[in-house]
C-alpha cells in the first residue's frame, strides 16, 4: 500500500444527548443520529438537501437477554475525525484508489446493564457506511444474536431489482419492480430454485439496487463480512421500510460473537447518476488493508476450461455411468465401464492446452478430473471427495509437463459437494497437492447443501469456512475462485488471492433455459458492487441443442455482446468459455479476446441505467491500449461515444466490434460487423446496439 496524504482530526464531546451531525467531504450527504425517546438509536439520510433514508432504529435483539442492545441507550461520548488516502490495490479496475471520509463515532452506554457499543458512521462522497461495534467489557463478553434490526427506512415506492432473499443461492434472475409490489411477484421471482419455506414474502437480498421516481439512484448492501451472518433484508410494505435480516443457523441462532467484536458495514450509496454506483469504491474502502506481505504471486488470468461442455451435456464429468463401490482413493474402476463422454481425459485436455497456448491464454481449468462424480450426481448425496485421486484416463503429471511445455498454467478444482468440513479436512493435503504439480490457481464449489445438515451457505459457520479457505490457500500461495459460496463485499482488498467469486447467476445458466437478455445490464449494479465475478463469457454458439441435442437451450445474447462483457463484467479471472470449435468459426470476433486485458490502469462508466445498458472503457495496465465495452438489454439503442478519455496528442487505431444491422439475441444472435477507424481524443463514434446486443472496441495506440 502506497499512501499519498491522510488527514486525522479529533473532536470529542462526552456524556450528550443532543442530535449528532455527520457531513461528508464534499458536503452533498448529511446524516442525523438521536437517541429517541426510548433510549434507541435513529439515523436518517440526506443527499443533496432531499432526504433519501427517512428516521431509521438500529439495534441488535440477543438470544436470552431482557433488554438486548435494542433501547435504554445514553451517549456517551462522540468522536470526529476524518481521514483521506490513496492506496494501490494488487489488482483491479485501476491502479490507485482513494480513500477519503468523515466519520463519527458514537459510543453509547445502558448504564443500568453496565455495557456499552460504538456505532460507528464513515460517510463518503458517494454515500454512507455504518457497523456495530462491541469492545471489550465485563458484562458483555459472549452473546447470541437473535436478530439485527437496522431499519432503511424509503422515502417513496421506489423502482427495485430485487432477488428474493435466500439463505443458499443468489442464481436468480432480477426482477424489476415496485417495492409496493414485491410480495405480489415473489413466487414468479422463485423459478422453481428453492422451496418457499425458507423465505419470507418480502425478503429480498443485497446488493438491493433502487431508482427513485425524481432519479435518485440507491444501493444498499455490506462490506467486510466476516465472522458474522450474510445480511438479507425484509420490507414492510405499509411503511416502505427495509429491516435487516440475517441468514440463521442450523437451530435458528443468527449470530455467535466474543467481545472485541464488529458487525460487518451497512451501505448505502445515492447518486444522480448511476455510472457513480457502478465507479464506486465505498466498499473496498471499508475493509481492511492487503494483510498479505507478498503479493508478487497473485496475478490475473485469461484462462479456458474443460467446462462448457459438461454444463451444456455434450460431455460428462463422470468417467463412468455405473456406480462403483466408492471407498475414496481406493475405488477399482477397471471393474466399470468408462461411458465414453468423459471430457478430463488425458489427450483431449491436452487438445485443449494447444488451443489455449496457441492463442495466448494463461490457464486451463479442467473439472471432473477427480474420482467420485458418477456417485456424487444424485446417487449418494452424502458423497464426498478426497482433491488428490484422479480418474484413471487422467493422467494429473502427464498432463502438467505438457502444459508447461505449452506455457500454460492448470487451473485446479475443488468441488466439495458442500461438505465443508470434510474440505477443511483435505485442505493442506489437496494445497500440497497442487503445489506438487505446479497449479496456482483452484476453482472450489460448494454445490449442494452444506454438510452437516442445517447449516445454510451464507450463515456464520460457512462464513468462516470460505474465510478459512482462502487463508490458508495464501499459506501455498493460492489464488481463490470460490463459487455457490457468499457473495463477495470488498474482502479482496485485504486477501487479494481471493481472486474471483462466482455467487450469481452465471454463463452456465444459459444453458440451462436463458437467462434474461438484461441480465448482464443488472448484475453490475448488484452482484459486483461487492467485488468481481467469474462471469465465464465469451459464448459464440448460441442454440445448445447444436452441442447436445438433448437441451434445447438459448444463450440470449448477440456475439457482440459476450465479447462486450469482457470489459463490463469486471473480473481479474476471465474464461473464454466456449468450445475451441466455435471459436475457430469465427476467429476474426475471437481476436477481442485474445486481445482484451484483465487488469487495468483506469476505468471509465460513461453511461449506465439498471436493466437497459452499459458502457464502459478501461485502459490496460500493462500498455497504452483501451478497451471499450457496451451491453444492452431488450431495446435497440443507438449509443455516442466521446474518446476524451485518451491520451491528446496520440493517434490510435480502433477495432470496433459490432452488431451486425439485423442482428438481434433470438433470431441472429452471430450477426456481427468488424470495423477499423483511427481516432484520437477529439474523436466521437457513433454505435448501434440490437437486442441483448452490444459492441466491443480494442482502442491501440499507432
Amino acid at each position: 500500500m502506497r499512501y499519498i496524504f491522510s488527514i486525522v482530526v479529533v473532536a470529542m464531546l462526552i456524556s450528550t444527548t443532543q442530535a449528532q451531525k455527520l457531513t461528508s467531504p464534499s458536503s452533498e450527504f448529511k446524516l442525523n443520529f438521536e437517541l429517541d425517546a426510548e433510549g434507541t438509536p435513529v439515523y436518517s439520510l440526506n443527499y443533496k438537501g432531499d432526504q433519501v433514508i427517512a428516521k431509521s432504529k438500529l439495534g441488535l435483539e440477543l438470544v436470552d437477554d431482557e433488554r438486548s442492545l435494542m433501547d435504554g441507550f445514553e451517549i456517551k461520548e462522540v468522536t470526529n475525525s476524518t481521514f483521506d488516502n490513496t492506496w494501490t490495490p494488487v489488482w483491479g479496475e485501476q491502479s490507485e484508489i482513494r480513500n477519503h471520509y468523515k466519520e463519527m463515532a458514537v459510543t453509547l452506554a445502558q448504564a443500568n446493564m453496565d455495557r456499552h457499543i460504538i456505532i460507528r458512521f464513515r460517510l463518503f462522497d458517494e454515500g454512507l457506511g455504518f457497523r456495530y461495534e462491541f469492545p471489550q467489557q465485563d458484562n458483555l463478553v459472549y452473546f447470541v444474536i437473535e436478530e439485527e434490526h437496522t431499519e432503511f427506512a424509503m422515502t417513496g415506492d421506489h423502482t427495485a431489482f430485487w432477488i428474493p432473499g435466500d439463505y443458499d443461492s443468489q442464481e436468480y434472475d432480477y426482477t424489476t419492480s415496485k417495492l409496493s409490489e414485491i410480495s405480489d411477484r415473489f413466487d414468479d421471482a422463485l423459478t422453481g430454485n428453492a422451496s418457499q419455506e425458507q423465505f419470507s414474502k418480502t425478503g429480498v437480498q443485497t446488493s438491493l439496487m433502487m431508482k427513485t421516481e425524481d432519479g435518485l439512484y440507491i444501493n444498499l448492501h455490506e462490506a467486510a463480512l466476516k465472522e458474522y451472518s450474510l445480511m438479507n433484508l425484509n420490507l414492510d410494505e405499509s411503511n416502505l421500510t427495509f429491516t435487516s435480516w440475517l441468514t440463521p443457523d442450523a437451530i435458528g441462532n443468527k449470530g455467535y460473537l466474543q467481545a472485541p467484536a464488529v458487525s460487518p458495514w451497512r451501505t448505502i450509496m445515492v447518486s444522480d447518476d448511476a455510472t457513480d454506483i457502478l465507479s464506486s469504491n465505498m466498499t473496498l474502502n471499508l475493509n481492511e488493508p492487503n494483510a498479505l506481505e507478498d503479493t508478487s504471486w497473485i496475478k490475473p488470468i485469461k484462462y479456458m476450461g474443460v467446462w462448457w461442455e459438461m454444463i451444456t451435456g455434450k460431455s460428462s464429468w463422470n468417467y463412468t455411468d455405473e456406480l462403483p463401490s466408492v471407498k475414496l482413493g481406493e475405488t477399482d474402476y477397471s471393474k466399470t465401464k468408462p461411458n465414453g463422454r468423459h471430457a478430463a481425459n488425458t489427450e483431449h485436455v491436452k487438445d485443449y492446452i494447444d488451443f489455449a497456448s496457441e492463442h495466448g491464454f494463461d490457464a486451463l481449468l479442467v473439472e471432473g478430473w477427480n474420482e467420485g462424480w458418477e456417485d456424487w450426481f444424485g446417487k449418494s448425496k452424502d458423497y464426498v471427495f478426497d482433491f488428490v485421486t484422479p480418474y484413471p484416463d487422467f493422467d494429473v503429471e502427464e498432463i502438467q509437463d505438457y502444459a508447461a511445455s505449452k506455457d500454460i498454467e492448470m487451473m485446479m478444482h475443488h468441488e466439495t459437494s458442500g461438505a465443508i468440513r470434510n474440505y477443511e479436512r483435505h485442505l493442506d493435503t489437496a494445497y500440497q497437492f497442487m503445489n506438487k504439480f505446479g497449479y496456482t490457481s483452484v476453482k472450489s464449489g460448494y454445490v449442494g447443501d452444506i454438510i452437516p445438515r442445517g447449516e445454510r451457505h451464507y450463515g456464520q459457520w460457512a462464513i468462516n469456512h470460505y474465510l478459512y479457505a482462502v487463508k490458508k490457500a495464501a499459506d501455498y500461495k493460492i489464488m481463490v475462485n470460490a463459487h455457490e459460496a457468499v457473495r463477495p463485499t470488498g474482502l479482496r482488498r485485504t486477501y487479494p488471492n481471493l481472486i474471483g467469486n462466482e455467487s450469481a447467476r452465471g454463463t452456465e445458466f444459459q444453458a440451462f433455459g436463458g437467462s434474461k437478455p438484461n441480465h448482464v445490464t443488472i448484475l453490475p449494479f448488484t452482484r459486483l458492487i461487492g467485488g468481481p465475478m467469474d462471469y465465464t463469457p465469451g459464448i459464440f454458439e448460441m442454440d445448445i441443442s447444436k452441442l447436445n441435442p438433448d437441451n434445447n437451450s438459448h444463450v440470449n445474447s448477440t456475439i457482440a455482446n459476450q465479447l462486450a462483457l469482457y470489459v463490463t463484467m469486471y473480473s481479474p479471472l476471465q474464461m473464454a468459455a466456449d468450445l475451441p470449435e466455435n471459436y475457430r468459426r469465427f476467429m476474426d470476433a475471437f481476436q477481442f479476446i485474445k486481445d482484451v486485458a484483465v487488469d487495468w490502469e483506469e476505468s471509465h462508466y460513461l453511461e449506465a441505467e439498471p436493466g437497459e445498458y452499459i458502457t464502459v472503457a478501461r485502459k490496460d495496465k500493462q500498455s497504452s491500449s483501451w478497451y471499450v465495452g457496451n451491453v444492452n438489454g431488450t431495446t435497440p439503442r443507438k449509443t455516442k461515444i466521446d474518446l476524451n478519455f485518451l491520451e491528446k496528442g496520440k493517434t490510435y487505431a480502433a477495432t470496433i466490434y459490432a452488431d451486425a444491422k439485423d442482428a438481434h439475441y433470438k433470431t441472429n444472435p452471430q450477426a456481427y460487423k468488424i470495423s477499423t477507424k483511427t481516432v484520437t481524443s477529439k474523436s466521437t463514434l457513433k454505435l448501434k446496439s440490437a437486442p441483448g446486443g452490444g459492441f466491443a472496441i480494442s482502442i491501440k495506440e499507432k
